[in-house]
């Protein structure tokens, strides 16, 4: 290894240590942006966006002998598997756009059938034969009227297209006034991060860039050019402060 290769590799070991002096000396720059970002995210989720409520109903999946077609099906209590296999099939139906349109018709909202699937969501309750339907919009009221509206219009639904098939209500859907987002504690955790990771990449950018002489010990593993002198800061009263300078186009630099 040549005496360049070496210089080369001792040059970057002293940008990476300047750059984490820099940073650490612009920690109150880094601190502050943190804390700025983090006051944007707590204000756009208080007061910039819209909060979302949601309402749930609770349906039992009767799992009595009944047929699709000319395919008939038998499913007793015992087997979950299936069970949460016909949950599945009612949460297609449910999402049908016929099924949605019948909803929007009879709650009278303002949304289309691709609008309303978005804030329907249908699973099984804790792998059981009840199924769970969640309705989120941005009224708590307008989400437990839909919900309610639901548990009307679905089992009416499947019982026109799977013989035998039947749903009854556990639980009807009742307004809900916590709002389940957005999270201010989320929003200004996460405007903290980034206010400080924004900071952080800027100055190491910026102290990546910068070609200014600090200390003399930059000089020496840098350049292959003796220090020639040092002379004094006879400015600043109380510290010991020089300037060095080294024969190469007779540059000067201050510390």
């Amino acid at each position: 290894m040549d005496k360049r290769e070496t210089n080369i590799k001792e040059y970057y070991a002293v940008d990476l240590l300047h750059i984490v002096k820099s940073l650490w000396h612009r920690a109150w720059a880094i601190a502050l942006s943190g804390i700025l970002v983090a006051v944007i995210g707590f204000l756009a989720s208080s007061f910039v966006i819209a909060p979302k409520y949601s309402s749930s109903i609770l349906l039992y999946v009767n799992n009595s002998s009944f047929s699709l077609g000319n395919t008939s099906f038998s499913i007793s209590s015992s087997e979950i598997t299936a069970a949460q296999s016909l949950v599945k099939t009612y949460s297609v139906l449910l999402n049908n756009r016929t099924t949605l349109e019948r909803i929007i018709e009879k709650t009278n909202v303002p949304y289309t059938y691709k609008e309303l699937s978005k804030m329907i969501t249908a699973a099984p309750s804790n792998e059981t034969e009840i199924m769970c339907v969640t309705v989120t919009t941005e009224d708590p009221y307008e989400a437990a009227r839909i919900a309610n509206c639901i548990a009307e219009v679905l089992p009416i639904r499947i019982s026109e297209i799977i013989d035998g098939a039947s749903m009854e209500v556990v639980d009807s859907a009742v307004p809900e006034l916590d709002k389940i987002s957005p999270s201010i504690t989320k929003y200004t955790a996460v405007g903290l991060i980034l206010g400080v990771l924004l900071a952080s990449i800027i100055l190491a950018v910026a102290a990546m860039l910068d070609d200014t002489i600090h200390d003399e010990d930059y000089i020496l593993k840098t350049y292959d050019y003796p220090i020639l002198a040092k002379i004094p800061d006879l400015l600043t009263s109380g510290k010991s402060k020089y300037g060095y300078y080294y024969s190469q186009n007779n540059r000067k630099s201050h510390s």
